[in-house]
């Protein structure tokens, strides 16, 4: 089953250009976990700089995808490690319900 060419981008947060995406297409889920993705998103950046994404895989995972400009000599990729890692224990509940509501919604899945 090969629905999608890519993974589909849950949110995206770019320190470079201060900038914050929420994919439109996730409008249904609630405004408390939007906000709270949002912040997520924003305060990684702000703390390891580059740019996280936040994407489905095609067997609906919740991927963190972190990167940077090349010559970013501010990024810092061990706290980009840590920050994940923290994240995934924390807001597990939060990523896993997301998880949930890509399957059920997106892939079709019971």
């Amino acid at each position: 089953m090969d629905m999608f060419d890519e993974n589909v981008v849950l949110c995206v947060s770019n320190s470079y250009e201060k900038k914050y995406y929420f994919n439109p297409d996730f409008d249904k889920l609630p405004d408390d976990v939007k906000n709270e993705l949002k912040i997520m998103c924003v305060l990684f950046t702000e703390e390891v700089g580059g740019i996280l994404d936040m994407e489905f895989d095609e067997e609906g995972n919740l991927l963190f995808k972190s990167s940077a400009d090349e010559g970013d000599l501010l990024y810092d990729e061990i706290a980009c490690g840590m920050l994940v890692k923290k994240y995934q224990y924390e807001k597990r509940e939060l990523l896993e319900s997301l998880e949930m509501f890509f399957k059920v919604f997106f892939l079709g899945m019971e």
